[in-house]
This record gives structure tokens, sequence and C-alpha cells, in this order.
């Protein structure tokens, strides 16, 4: 292993490696939100969302099934991993500029001078013959112009790669939200069928009745339009259903016949006993709000290129090899040649072109600053929203199902009375839409209180197994073997 002072370029690395930053210090902004939840909110709950990995969050098999398929299928996710390859090699391009690029060149000059043109009148020909290591334009980075352009790189590529993580969380979350609207349809239209099939009864009673002149014409036309009146709500909410089939298919990205067994909307068991942080702790966590963070460092880090464009450029070009007028003869003793070009460039006049780069790095940054503020903002009305919602649509759940059993008790006390020629047939008729309703309403809500269990799941950020930054680590271990193999001469 060769000492780092006996290498040239060893040194012109120390150099720059050694040079100044012009990069602003970075302080991440106060979060531009209270410090506690609204009162609205209650938070407290037995286990932290962080500790509880999606399996677990999202108990039902076939949902767990739908939402690893979706994680291996969905094309859109495929898209944003290959997003984050693309900045990872644009990181890479760029920090590449921090080594000096050195190739192996060869070449030969063959020129003839006409005779006219010669001191000895007669015409001449000359070949010249090089192989060496050539050093193309390396730039002694004192002001620290490139490590800033190479710490923005990898900031928007580590940026990148917070995206995706956001668009796993919500891939996940819209799987479980498109796996409950097909169990919502599904039994909507169970509740439609079942419906349609006393109404049919009733009808069939109705017209008993009016073939011994106990009912009406018009109770027999009522009761009709009532069986047509399900018969179409039952073919709209299969359209519904298949629709429902249509999107999950969509989201999950491949079509199975094999899924496990699923549960009901009632059976569902989607933790909501959790224990929600203070919003520091819980939105800084999301990888939407990192993502926005990464941003904000890159455009930082740029206003340290613009402003070290100010100082002079000083680049390093160079060549060491042999050199020989015949081919046979590059090798053979003092033909080494070498040729060495140290080039300072120091901007005197460009219209104002760099002061201008430099106010554009500063407003992006002001603008990324924003952004920042603003992802923060939006994710503490999202949780606090779906916090409340857990609470309020709880409730409501409650309700809802109290009304239900009032009013299929009410049904039935209704029919019976009709058919003891008590009341009119109208009161029945009032009696089954309201049973009806209240019954959807008792799916719908359940839906709802579920999604919005869905929805916390993304919007807090998710489990650890979303968390931790080992492509930051990886990445900076890359950085610091390069950069050492290239010093050592390894």
């Amino acid at each position: 292993m060769r000492k780092l002072r006996s290498s040239p370029l060893a040194l012109a690395l120390l150099l720059s490696a050694t040079g100044c930053s012009m990069m602003p210090d970075y302080f991440r902004p106060e979060p531009p939100v209270a410090a506690q939840w609204p009162a609205s909110v209650d938070p407290r709950g037995e286990r932290d969302i962080a500790d509880m990995p999606w399996q677990e969050y999202f108990p039902d098999p076939r949902m767990q099934a739908l939402i690893a398929a979706a994680l291996e299928n969905n094309r859109d996710l495929r898209v944003a991993v290959a997003r984050v390859e693309e900045a990872r090699a644009m990181y890479r391009i760029q920090r590449a500029d921090r080594l000096p690029n050195v190739s192996l060149d060869a070449a030969e000059q063959a020129a003839r001078t006409p005779a006219d043109l010669s001191a000895r009148e007669r015409s001449t020909t000359s070949h010249r013959y090089d192989v060496g290591l050539g050093l193309l334009s390396f730039e002694l980075d004192f002001w620290g112009r490139v490590a800033s352009l190479t710490e923005a790189a990898r900031q928007q590529f580590l940026a990148t790669d917070e995206a995706q993580r956001a668009f796993r969380l919500s891939l996940i979350s819209d799987v479980a939200n498109a796996y409950l609207s097909l169990k919502e349809a599904e039994e909507s239209l169970v509740l439609a069928k079942e419906t349609l099939r006393t109404r049919a009864e009733m009808l069939t009673l109705v017209g008993e009745r009016r073939n011994v002149g106990v009912a009406s014409e018009l109770d027999y036309l009522q009761a009709l339009a009532s069986y047509e009146t399900a018969r179409v709500a039952a073919e709209q909410l299969d359209q519904q259903r298949v629709a429902a089939e249509n999107y999950l298919r969509l989201v999950v990205g491949t079509d199975r016949h094999d899924w496990p067994e699923g549960r009901s909307l009632r059976e569902q068991d989607l933790i909501g006993n959790f224990a929600v942080n203070v919003p520091s702790e819980v939105l800084l966590r999301r990888p939407d709000v990192r993502a926005a963070e990464r941003q904000l460092i890159a455009a930082n880090a740029n206003i340290g290129a613009a402003r070290a464009a100010f100082f002079p450029r000083i680049t390093l070009t160079g060549m060491f090899g042999t050199a020989s007028a015949a081919f046979s003869g590059l090798f053979d003793a003092g033909s080494a040649a070498w040729t060495f070009q140290p080039m300072l460039t120091q901007p005197i006049f460009d219209a104002g072109r760099t002061q201008a780069n430099l106010d554009l790095a500063l407003v992006r940054q002001n603008i990324a600053v924003a952004q920042y503020e603003s992802t923060i903002q939006q994710a503490f009305r999202e949780v606090a929203d779906l916090l409340s919602a857990r609470e309020r649509i709880a409730r409501q759940l409650e309700a809802q199902m109290a009304l239900e059993r009032t009013q299929l008790q009410r049904l039935t006390l209704t029919e019976a009375r009709y058919r003891e020629g008590i009341t009119s047939f109208l009161e029945v008729l009032d009696a089954q839409r309201d049973a009806f309703s209240a019954s959807q309403a008792v799916i719908s809500t359940r839906r709802q209180l579920l999604s919005a269990a869905a929805q916390l799941y993304k919007a807090l950020g998710g489990s650890r197994e979303f968390e931790g930054e080992p492509i930051v680590a990886a990445a900076n271990a890359a950085d610091a073997q390069e950069m050492k193999q290239s010093a050592t001469g390894e």
C-alpha cells in the first residue's frame, strides 16, 4: 500500500477534501402546529402503533394476502421503486465528480506535409504514438461547490426513497379500504336480496288477500312497487360490487382466485385502541414529512454550490505515459512523456448570472421551507380528523345499530298488524323502507369506522418497519469506502 504523501492523486484528494464549505448550517424549522392534539381528540391507548407491523394491524387473512400481493405486483409501486433507483444513479453520477476521472489513452497521429510547404522542398510524413494515463479536468473543490452539489443529489435521492415509503404506506391503506368497500358492497347486496325475498313474500300475501276481497288493488300495486324497488336496489348494489372488485384487482395488481377466506365487516378487528404520541413525534415520523425535509436540505446544499461559484475554480488536467515516433519505440528507454495543465478560472463579468443563480437557490430554499411546513400542517389535520372520526363514528355506529333494531321491530309489528287487518298497507311500506335504510346505514357506518382505522395506519406513519434509514447508512458507507480506496491508491 502506498503512503498518502507519495501519491499525487491522493494529495489532490486531500486538498479537495479539506476545502471549506459555503453551505449554510441547516436547522430544522419548528413544526408550525400545536404542541398537543385538539381537545376534541383523545390520543390515549394501550399500544403505540409504531410497534405494530401491518400484518398485526390488519388481521383479516384475506386482507393480508391482498396487501402482500399488492406490495409485490402493484405497478405504481414498481414505478416508485424504480424512481428510487433512478435517483440513486443520479446521485452516483454527481458523486463521481468528487474523485479524479483517470482514463487509459492510446493514440496515433499521422501527418503529411507537401513539398512546397516543406523546408527541404520535398513531401514528408510524420508519425506520433502516445500511450498513457490521463487525468480529465479534475476540480480541486476548495470552496465546496462539488461537495454541495453531491449533497444536494444525495438528499434528492433520499427524498425519493422516503416518497417510495410514503407510497408503500398509502398502498397498504388503499388496499385495505378497497377490500372494505368490496365487503360493504357484498353485504349490502345480501341485505338487498333478503329484502327482495321478504317483499316477494309480502307481494304474494297481498295478492292472495286481493283475490278474496280483503285487500284492494291499490294495496297490491303498492306491494308490487315495493318489490320492484327492491329489485332495482339489488341490481345497483350488484353493479357496485363488480366495480369494487375491479378496483381492488387494479390496486392489487394481480388476478387470483385462491385468496384465503375473509371476515365480514362485523368480524373485522382493526386495532383502534392504540396510543398516539405528541404531534412533533408522530408527524416527523411520517415518510412524506421526511421527504419534504430532505428536499429542504437539498435546497440548502444548492445554496452552498451557488455561493462557491463566486470563487476561483481550480481544475487539473494531465497525462503521464510514453510517446514515440515509431510504434515499436513506445516503451523504449527515454520515451516517457507527461503533460500537466492546472487552470484557475475566476468569474469577472457574467451579466449577473452567478448572482441570479444564488438568488434562485435562496428562493427555492424558501419554497422548500414553506412546502415542508405545509406538509406538516396537512399531516396534523389528517391525523386529528381521523382520531376524531375514530371516536365519533364509533358512537354513530352504536346509535345506528340501535335505530336498526327499532326499525326491524317496527317492521315485524306492522306486518303482523296488517295480516290481522288492523293497519293499512301504507304503514307496511313506510316500515319496509325505514328498516332497509337503517340496515344499509349500519353496514355503511361500520365500513366508515373501519376505513378510518385503515387510514390512521398511514396517517400515523405506520410501524417502525417503514422507519430507519438503512439506505442512508449504505450511501454513507459507499462514500467513505470509495474515498478511502482512491486516497490510498488501493
